[in-house]
């Protein structure tokens, strides 16, 4: 049942170049399926010389004949949502029941979320956890919560809408008022602005476990696409500086309602280097010429929120932890006509923590590492026309080979910048990726 179907995650700290693969994937894919995150992720797809950005909407929206679904697992915000869809007509790119479905049992960001977020982190002050105040974290532990939580289905029924909101928002009140001097909110505009998302989505939303089911047992191909890094994991990433779901392959069953079985080829995305957005541990961070220079090569400034992104070195005793935890079967790896020009590149392969090598990764314990390097050469030649991996440089060959070493897992896909034409398919054995 499951052989068809690809799981794309990745393998870092978010924004490893998602939105391309799963863009290249969606062509021979039924569905494509949001299993986890929100509004907080961004994934860009470069179609026709357009730029898409992609923040809750599936990439397999662009297209016909893929149906895209928001998944249970999802923190569903219909502010962005419907932006989104506004943004696609303005484009001409068609969408409605047919494409795109949302579950009834995701649970919604609401306004009070967003609000909850920015005060707790302005709260915490040099302790923040550096979320992009989407109202994420609130609303998963709302949904934790539950008595607190409104799920998408709510939407569509105004006056049950309309009474959980009232309650809630009157707990919310005391709660904003005590801990941080927040004025009310007023819950009589919140119950008008989401009866109106409503009225809009209701075409959207229904029972897409059931449907996704059923297409598994009729052998449709599914693709599930993770949002943000296996490192971001609320469970085994770098906590507390993580998101609030369960972003890695172990999130695809409950975040979509399927069985375990149909998660199916695992394809890891990782940068040629390495990034992350907000605080936390960042062991191969270059905060120097070398950090900056791959900054602007890489263009790497947040999707979501515009933010500089903190850039170091691969990291591969990261990775390979990211890759056994997901079960990843091949990588496709990103961005790697950013290393052109440097003359040297590095490599962690290992930490060490008062002089003794450390034996396992431990996410949740990075504190006083020390990277352990391998250098290699670099190369000056622009390959972002390289079609074949024989076109590029040795030492850019070198380099994914080693990569390839390190990892355990073969680099089937390599992207040498944003357009579709500039993949290079290498040891791939994923159908849509191969060419």
């Amino acid at each position: 049942m499951s052989a068809q179907n690809v799981t794309v995650v990745g393998m870092q700290w978010g924004d490893e170049g998602k939105g391309k693969v799963v863009d290249a994937l969606a062509a021979s894919s039924a569905y494509v399926v949001r299993y986890c995150g929100g509004a907080n992720a961004g994934h860009t797809v470069v179609a026709n010389g357009q730029k898409f950005a992609f923040h809750l909407i599936p990439c397999g929206i662009l297209h016909p004949g893929t149906c895209n679904v928001i998944g249970n697992g999802v923190a569903f915000d219909p502010e962005v949502f419907l932006q989104e869809l506004d943004g696609l007509t303005e484009r001409h790119v068609a969408w409605g029941p047919d494409n795109i479905r949302v579950s009834h049992a995701a649970n919604v960001v609401m306004s009070y979320h967003k609000l909850e977020d920015k005060l707790g982190e302005a709260a915490l002050g040099d302790a923040k956890i550096g979320t992009t105040a989407r109202g994420i974290g609130p609303c998963y532990a709302d949904k934790a919560r539950r008595s607190t939580a409104i799920r998408a289905a709510d939407l569509i029924c105004p006056d049950v809408l309309a009474d959980k909101i009232r309650r809630i928002v009157e707990g919310k009140n005391k709660t904003f008022a005590a801990l941080y001097g927040a004025p009310p909110i007023d819950a009589e505009a919140v119950i008008e602005q989401y009866v109106a998302y409503g009225r809009r989505l209701a075409p959207l939303i229904g029972n897409t476990g059931h449907m996704l089911r059923k297409a598994l047992d009729e052998g449709q191909r599914i693709l599930f696409e993770g949002g943000q890094g296996s490192m971001l994991d609320i469970d085994h990433g770098t906590y507390p500086f993580v998101t609030s779901s369960s972003v890695s392959a172990c999130g695809v069953s409950a975040g979509a309602g399927v069985p375990p079985s149909a998660v199916g080829q695992v394809v890891g995305l990782t940068k040629a280097y390495t990034s992350r957005v907000g605080s936390g541990p960042f062991p191969t961070e270059q905060n120097n010429e070398i950090g900056n220079r791959l900054r602007e090569r890489g263009r790497e400034y947040g999707t979501t929120t515009g933010r500089p992104r903190r850039c170091g070195w691969f990291d591969a005793f990261a990775v390979r932890y990211a890759a056994d935890l997901s079960g990843v079967h091949e990588l496709t790896l990103s961005l790697l006509d950013v290393l052109s020009g440097f003359e040297q590149v590095k490599i962690c392969t290992g930490y060490r923590r008062g002089g003794k090598l450390l034996e396992a990764f431990d996410a949740s314990d990075m504190g006083g590492v020390e990277c352990v390097y391998e250098t290699m050469p670099g190369w000056t030649e622009d390959i972002t026309s390289c079609k074949t991996f024989n076109e590029l440089p040795r030492a850019a060959r070198d380099y994914v080979s080693r990569l390839e070493t390190l990892l355990g897992r073969p680099v089937g896909f390599i992207s040498v910048g944003p357009g579709r034409e500039q993949t290079i398919s290498h040891r791939t054995k994923v159908e849509g990726l191969s060419r």
